[in-house]
C-alpha cells in the first residue's frame, strides 16, 4: 500500500495570533509565508492542520506525487540552509 503524504503550505502570517497557533505552525515545520513541508498523513498531523487551517493550505499526495514533492521540498530546504560563501578582500598596498 502506498504511503500517503500531505503538503502543507503557510499562506498567512502567524503574527498577531495566540502562542498556541504560532507553536503549531513551528511544529508543522513552517517558518514563514510560502514555506512548504511534506508530512505523513496521520491523525496527529491532521489535528495540527485543523487547529491552524486559517493559516495554511493543504494538498493530499500519494505515490509518485509524494516522491516528487519530497525531492522538491528537500532541495528547497537545502538551498535555504546554504549560506553565501565569504569572499576575502585582497589587500591593496601602494
Amino acid at each position: 500500500m502506498a504511503e500517503k503524504y500531505i503538503k502543507v503550505t503557510q499562506v498567512k502570517s502567524e503574527l498577531g495570533h495566540v502562542a498556541r497557533n504560532r507553536g503549531t505552525i513551528r511544529a508543522l515545520g513552517l517558518d514563514r509565508i510560502g514555506d512548504t513541508n511534506l508530512l505523513p498523513d496521520n491523525p496527529a498531523v491532521r489535528g495540527m492542520v485543523r487547529q491552524v487551517n486559517f493559516l495554511v493550505s493543504v494538498d493530499e499526495l500519494t505515490g509518485a506525487e509524494a516522491a516528487t514533492a519530497a525531492t522538491a521540498v528537500a532541495t528547497k530546504k537545502a538551498q535555504k540552509a546554504k549560506k553565501p560563501a565569504k569572499v576575502k578582500k585582497a589587500k591593496v598596498t601602494k
